[in-house]
């Protein structure tokens, strides 16, 4: 039986935005909006998904990524009892609960560095950052200088080479995982991480927690440096090859893009990332809405039946399962992320087709196991047509998108031929000679259950 995870389909929730808590965080009062969330938890049920990545949930400055205490629940979204009870009514709808682990930097109001602030050379901690230099300065007139990332320095580089830095990070896992009883970690910034920090987090949580998931943020390069063969990493990280690839595919009336992203990943002969499972999006806390990236808003339903049946753990942004819009503004990420009344959601958007296409993925992702499990073959490729199957043993499920704005006629060749059933309405589909003869309607989709 396969792992939770392999077969999950997530939530995807951005607290201190949802919840519309101050953006900074000024107040010692703990205001408790976990109450907000959890109503949250029976539509996530109802939308079919099995797993929520929530986070970033450490007490912090600003945004959430500025960590200033990683074993105190952030006081804008409530206190750890608040969030041990939001898991256990996770649990209790069979949803796992994953949280961002934020592990390559801190904020500046984060006692290691506090202390270097206070004593300088005489601090124990001016090794667990990178680059402390008290020869030298910053824009905040420290009189000593440090590694930020990406040059912002209000987040501190740890120095995760430093075996005191990497044992107070896994107590900090061990901590959540005893305190929380959360399923998993998506690591913040995977690709500045230490290796050698990644393996020991893996046989920690491993053993602490056998089905404990790992995943990780890589944007650019070969991700299979992370999950490849062998290595005692991570599980899984975040595919952006393949969600740059979904919305431009789209745009350009080029499935040529997503069919070749695909065929390099995940291929039976040849992929390079065969076997794997990827974190699939098509939206995020990082980048724009997807209704704001499509040229054509109903190309939203052929992108969603891709995210869904393609090979990957599909995931669902809080809110783009309305299609509501949002946009970067310059650096300003508070568009993406914005506070959502969800009676008001459901009031607004009652019968929202693209909802209702989205829960009707979600239940044919649990009731087809070729979507999770099955090896990937394409079928048929077009600039405005594309088609495919996942084949497990003797079951495949066929897949067809149409991005064209007017109906398209598409004959399929079916593995090995078989019965073959419409897998939304259970009606029988004609096979002849070996192939299904269909018509997509504009931005359509088929998702055809086949015995071989």
């Amino acid at each position: 039986m396969a792992p939770w995870y392999e077969e999950a389909e997530f939530y995807h929730i951005y607290p201190i935005g949802l919840t519309g808590a101050p953006r900074k965080n000024e107040s010692e009062e703990t205001v408790h909006r976990f109450s907000t969330l959890e109503q949250w938890l029976p539509h996530i049920a109802d939308l079919g998904c099995t797993a929520i990545y929530i986070g970033p949930l450490f007490e912090s400055t600003t945004h959430g990524y500025d960590t200033k205490d990683y074993k105190q629940v952030d006081r804008r979204l409530g206190d750890n009892a608040d969030f041990a009870a939001y898991v256990k009514k996770a649990h209790e709808l069979g949803i796992k609960v994953v949280v961002d682990g934020v592990f390559n930097h801190t904020g500046r109001e984060f006692f290691a560095f506090r202390d270097i602030q206070e004593k300088r050379e005489q601090s124990p901690y001016c090794g667990w950052y990178k680059g402390i230099w008290f020869g030298g300065n910053t824009c905040y007139n420290d009189g000593f200088s440090y590694e930020a990332w990406r040059n912002c320095f209000e987040l501190v580089n740890l120095n995760l080479q430093n075996q005191q830095v990497r044992d107070y990070l896994l107590d900090v896992i061990d901590f959540w995982i005893d305190e929380f009883d959360i399923d998993g970690i998506r690591l913040d910034c995977a690709d500045c991480l230490d290796f050698g920090f990644m393996e020991q987090m893996r046989a920690r949580t491993s053993a602490k927690k056998q089905d404990f998931w790992l995943m990780g943020e890589v944007i650019h390069g070969d991700y299979a440096r992370y999950i490849g063969d062998g290595q005692h990493l991570l599980h899984s990280v975040t595919n952006y090859e393949l969600h740059k690839g979904l919305y431009s595919g789209h745009n350009d009336h080029n499935y040529f893009e997503i069919a070749h992203t695909i065929r390099r990943e995940f291929d039976e002969n040849g992929g390079i990332y065969k076997g794997k499972k990827l974190y699939s999006f098509v939206d995020n806390h990082d980048v724009d809405r997807l209704a704001s990236k499509l040229n054509n808003k109903a190309h939203m339903f052929p992108e969603y039946t891709l995210l869904y049946t393609l090979p990957g753990i599909p995931s669902i942004y809080y809110g783009s399962e309305w299609g509501i819009e949002g946009r970067k503004e310059g650096g300003n990420d508070d568009p993406l992320r914005p506070a959502l009344n969800l009676a008001e959601m459901e009031e607004k958007y009652k019968d929202c087709q693209l909802t209702e296409h989205i829960r009707m993925l979600g239940r044919l992702k649990k009731e087809l196991s070729p979507l999770s499990e099955g090896k990937y073959r394409e079928l048929l490729l077009t600039n405005r047509q594309y088609s495919f199957a996942r084949i497990q043993d003797d079951k495949a499920v066929i897949v067809a998108v149409n991005n064209d704005e007017n109906p398209a006629h598409v004959s399929i060749p079916v593995p090995a031929g078989g019965n073959a059933v419409n897998a939304v309405t259970g009606e029988p589909v004609n096979v002849e000679n070996g192939r299904i003869n269909a018509e997509l309607s504009p931005a359509g989709s088929l998702i055809v259950s086949v015995n071989i």
